[in-house]
C-alpha cells in the first residue's frame, strides 16, 4: 500500500516559537515563501554554545520540512574551529560566518531568527535597537557535558540525542550515565527500525503525523516529538511499516541516524 503524501492541513507552515524578548509565542515564518535568516549567536565554543548551536542546526530542519528557505549564519564567537569540529561531529549543518548582514532584516529576508545563550535580562526588556530590528530571540539554556562524557565520532549520535531529550529552556548537565542511556535508546532504535524496514509499507497514520508536527511547531518542543515516538514504538495499532515510515519521518528533524543500520545484519 503506498504511502499517501500530505494532506493540506501540512502545507503551510505553522511553527511558533517563543520570542525571549517579549515571553510571547509568534509565527516563525510570516511569509509562506520569504527566506528566513537564523543566526546562531555562540559567545564562546563550550557546551552552551553547542546547545545553541544544535537548537538552530533543529529549527533549521523545521523551517525545511514547512518549505520554508532558509540561510544560517554563525555570530558571535572569534574562536570558531573547535566549535566547527564539534558540531560536524554531530550531525549539525555547516552556518556561514557572519557576513556585512547587519542585525535587521536584509534585502529580500522575511524574517530573522536569532538563538543564543538566555540572557539574563527578563522578558520584555529588550533593547529599542532589538526591537526596531525586527529580530525574533530564541534562548537556550546553559549546558555542562561532564568530563567523563565521551566526545567522539562513536559517540557522537547518542550526545545529540542526550542533547535533545531536555527542554532547551532547562539547564542541562550530561554525565556519562545520561550518555549511556542516550546510546541504549538509540542502538535499540536503530534496531527497530531496521527490522521494520523488511516489513510491507504503510502510511504514517493521520493522528501519528498531527502529534508530530505539533509538537515541533509549538515552540519546537523536541522532548515531545520523542515522546511521540516512544508511543508509536508501543502501539499496538500502527503497523511496523508505518512505524518505519514515522521514524524516519521523525528523523528529518532530529538528525539521528535512525535508518542507519537498515541491511546491516540480520534485524531480529
Amino acid at each position: 500500500m503506498p504511502a499517501r503524501g500530505p494532506s493540506h492541513a501540512y502545507a503551510q507552515p505553522v511553527l511558533r516559537i517563543t520570542d525571549a524578548r517579549t515571553g510571547d509565542p509568534v509565527t516563525a515564518t510570516p511569509a509562506r515563501r520569504g527566506l528566513t535568516r537564523v543566526e546562531a549567536r555562540v559567545e564562546r565554543p563550550d557546551a552552551t554554545g553547542l546547545r545553541v548551536l544544535l537548537t538552530a542546526d533543529v529549527l533549521v530542519r523545521a523551517l525545511e520540512i514547512g518549505g520554508t528557505p532558509v540561510w544560517t549564519v554563525l555570530t558571535g564567537t572569534e574562536d570558531r574551529a573547535d566549535l566547527r569540529a564539534r558540531a560536524r561531529t554531530l550531525g549539525i549543518r555547516p552556518f556561514e560566518d557572519e557576513r556585512d548582514s547587519g542585525p535587521g532584516l536584509g534585502l529580500g529576508e522575511a524574517q530573522v531568527l536569532s538563538v543564543r545563550a538566555r540572557s539574563d535580562e527578563p522578558a520584555g526588556s529588550a533593547s529599542t535597537a532589538d526591537e526596531a530590528a525586527g529580530v525574533l530571540r530564541v534562548e537556550v539554556a546553559p549546558a555542562d557535558i561532564g568530563r567523563s562524557v565521551a566526545q567522539d565520532d562513536e559517540s557522537a549520535s547518542a550526545l545529540r540525542l542526550a542533547l535533545l531529550a531536555r527542554p532547551r529552556a532547562e539547564e542541562l548537565r550530561l554525565d556519562a550515565a545520561d550518555l549511556a542511556d542516550a546510546e541504549d535508546q538509540l542502538k535499540h532504535w536503530r534496531g527497530a527500525v531496521a527490522t521494520w524496514a523488511t516489513r510491507p509499507s504503510g502510511p504514517i497514520p493521520d493522528p501519528v503525523r498531527e502529534q508530530l508536527r505539533a509538537a515541533w511547531e509549538d515552540d519546537l518542543d523536541v522532548p515531545a516529538v520523542l515522546g511521540v515516538l516512544r508511543k508509536v514504538e508501543t502501539s499496538g495499532t500502527v503497523p511496523d511499516g508505518a512505524r518505519f515510515e514515522t521514524y524516519a519521518y521523525a528523523d528529518r528533524l532530529l538528525g539521528l541516524e535512525l535508518t542507519r543500520d537498515i541491511g546491516r545484519g540480520d534485524p531480529a
